[in-house]
């Protein structure tokens, strides 16, 4: 009885290892499967949102916007790796967007945070003209990409 929980154990130890170890070499999309936004609004429907509601719209479109306007000359949607572009799938290519990604992190922490404590204190028709600023700029990426297809 005791062997077989020690086989048991060790067997779910390799296995839970070998899991781990696949997940590191797995490749990593270089814009962030996060950077989706559900649902697009219109006036009519952000006037009629509490300023909570607004604000958290605002600060989902910044966080789309910064995972993924740098890189639309390589890609504009989520899940594309860099085998997928050609790039090879080297340690080297793999830190630049590792640090590419903490870069992003930090900055995206640091802007949250201030739009947090600062948009309270802003115009809900600004907040709204800014949300509906940035989905115009995010359904752009969509012609962006139809131009690219030429």
């Amino acid at each position: 009885m005791k062997g077989k929980i020690i086989l048991l154990s060790t067997l779910f130890f390799l296995t839970t290892a070998a899991v781990s170890a696949q997940a590191k070499n797995a490749p990593r999309s270089i814009i962030s499967t996060t950077a989706l936004i559900r649902k697009y609004h219109d006036q009519k429907e952000l006037s009629g949102m509490q300023k909570g509601e607004l604000l958290e719209l605002y600060i989902e479109r910044i966080k789309v916007l910064v995972k993924t306007l740098p890189y639309i000359a390589l890609v504009t949607k989520p899940g594309v790796t860099m085998a997928d572009l050609g790039i090879p799938d080297d340690s080297e290519h793999k830190k630049v967007l590792d640090n590419q990604a903490v870069g992003t992190t930090t900055f995206l922490d640091t802007t949250v945070d201030f739009q947090r404590k600062m948009m309270p204190y802003s115009d809900k028709g600004n907040l709204i003209a800014a949300i509906l600023f940035y989905e115009s700029t995010l359904k752009s990426l969509h012609e962006f990409n139809d131009l690219n297809e030429m």
